[in-house]
């Protein structure tokens, strides 16, 4: 450890995950519909922030009700959080019924194949199986047709499939003024009042925002809790949550008509000093911020110049005087902010969350020690 820059000689770079931050986040979101409950959707290893790590300090906010992708996800979510709600998101794909049932977990039935699958599994068992009914209201990628939900209403299928929960996706939450979200609205309504007494969830992080009529009975939260901007028309009300800082590993100066990098994308029009980062594409931090993105040297702006490569940065540190060898560069954190960090590289926070790289030595702090 180099108790200068705090950071592990091990690896270039470390990512600090604040857990309390996290926990706060649900706290604030869930506070908004006090009469709702509010889930937590943690799938992508929670967003890239660990997900054994992240799904006890939700626990621990009074968090109980969790959403994953995959089984797998939900495997490990079951592993440290034995008494919780847990969802599968990507539904019962074939053969996959065991391992559902095995570990607890509740598929999130989107066809008429599933439902008869999952039913035929609880009768086998002589229980009831525990699942989720998604209808699609207009995103077209996964749930059952508007009308089919309709014409659920009292077929013993869906208590047979044990439906505990209905639910649809939002297609356009970010967009408050676009009209599929009063459609969508409207559908899912209609929807609710053909199986009455079933609990519904609407809203995804954006959705919260939409108002009282989005809220339903259970909130999920996932993009916002980790610090990303669920009200991208306004300022973030959420704390951030990640922080990626990276060791300069050299420092050199370049004299006018040199080059930089692959390629030799980037040539000095005067004479430059440039520091060369210990981390790259290889961890996570997209290739697409080449000649795009920046980095924080001390106070100031460092742009990266020409391509970045596997496991190297290169910045313009001409006007930072703390650019020095051993020194702390900050990708992320600060006024370089996930959503920034998205914009930049052409692309959306939730990919540079979800892409943080394994390499990373993660630091976890809570309250007492962020």
């Amino acid at each position: 450890m180099d108790h200068k820059t705090g950071l592990n000689a091990d690896h270039g770079a470390r990512l600090t995950i604040d857990l309390t931050a996290v926990a706060e986040n649900w706290r604030r979101l869930s506070a908004m519909a006090p009469e709702s409950g509010c889930a937590a959707v943690v799938k992508a290893d929670a967003y890239g922030c660990g997900l054994t790590r992240v799904v006890p300090a939700l626990w621990a906010a009074g968090c109980r009700t969790f959403f994953v992708a995959h089984a797998s996800e939900g495997v490990a979510a079951r592993a440290v959080l034995p008494e919780a709600a847990i969802y599968v998101l990507n539904g019962l794909l074939p053969g996959l019924g065991p391992t559902l049932m095995a570990h607890d977990l509740r598929p999130v039935l989107g066809s008429w194949e599933e439902l008869a699958d999952w039913a035929a599994l609880a009768e086998a068992a002589g229980r009831t199986l525990p699942a989720a009914l998604h209808v699609d209201t207009g995103m077209n990628r996964l749930g059952l047709a508007l009308p089919d939900a309709l014409a659920l209403a009292g077929d013993s299928l869906v208590s047979r499939a044990g439906i505990a929960l209905l639910m649809t996706h939002l297609v356009s939450a970010e967009i408050p003024g676009d009209p599929v979200n009063a459609r969508q609205m409207a559908d899912f309504a209609w929807v609710r009042a053909a199986h009455p007494g079933i609990p519904g969830s609407f809203a995804n992080s954006s959705g919260i925002f939409l108002g009282a009529g989005a809220h339903h009975d259970l909130l999920r939260p996932g993009y916002a809790l980790f610090g990303g901007n669920p009200t991208p028309w306004k300022t973030n009300p959420m704390r951030p949550v990640v922080r990626l800082e990276a060791r300069i590993a050299q420092v050199r100066d370049v004299a006018p008509g040199e080059t930089c990098g692959y390629n030799g994308r980037w040539r000095a029009a005067e004479p430059r000093r440039l520091a060369t980062l210990s981390m790259g594409y290889a961890d996570g931090y997209p290739r697409a911020a080449s000649g795009r993105g920046s980095a924080r040297v001390g106070s100031v702006r460092c742009p990266i110049l020409g391509l970045i490569s596997m496991d190297l940065i290169i910045l313009d540190v001409t006007g930072a005087a703390d650019a020095t060898r051993g020194g702390t560069a900050i990708l992320i954190g600060d006024d370089l902010d996930v959503d920034t960090v998205g914009r930049t590289a052409g692309t959306i926070g939730y990919e540079i969350l979800t892409g943080l790289g394994s390499r990373y030595v993660r630091h976890y702090v809570t309250g007492h020690d962020a």
